[in-house]
């Protein structure tokens, strides 16, 4: 079910202290991916050979699912930076209405407003 809301213009206005936090989150979270993708493409390391061999598959595809899933949050903090240089910061890919302040504020890389997010969610 979509929920349609009426969005006023206080809940989709983004301050400039609020552009300057979101930015300062976005450089945060981007650090940290970075940080993520060098470690998980670190030697794996075990107490012993053994336990290494018996979990190897395991940590290998594990590392591998968390680097891929590093990769596609660093992307879209990425873009979302590349968006806030471009002034297209805010802006629902799909609808072009503004995407919620509060979204913004929990979701700093969000490409999409909530509407379009459960509509887009929803199909197979």
């Amino acid at each position: 079910m979509v929920n349609h809301q009426i969005i006023d213009e206080s809940t989709t206005h983004l301050s400039a202290e609020d552009l300057a936090a979101l930015r300062e989150n976005l450089h945060e979270q981007r650090l940290f991916r970075q940080e993520q993708l060098r470690l998980l493409a670190g030697p794996v390391t075990s107490r012993t050979e053994d336990r290494l061999r018996q979990r190897a598959a395991a940590q290998i595809e594990v590392r591998v699912k968390l680097a891929a899933s590093a990769r596609m949050v660093l992307a879209d903090v990425e873009a979302a930076l590349i968006r806030m240089n471009e002034g297209s910061y805010g802006t629902c890919h799909l609808c072009r209405r503004p995407v919620q302040r509060e979204r913004l504020m929990i979701v700093p890389q969000a490409r999409y407003c909530a509407r379009c997010q459960q509509v887009k969610e929803a199909r197979p």
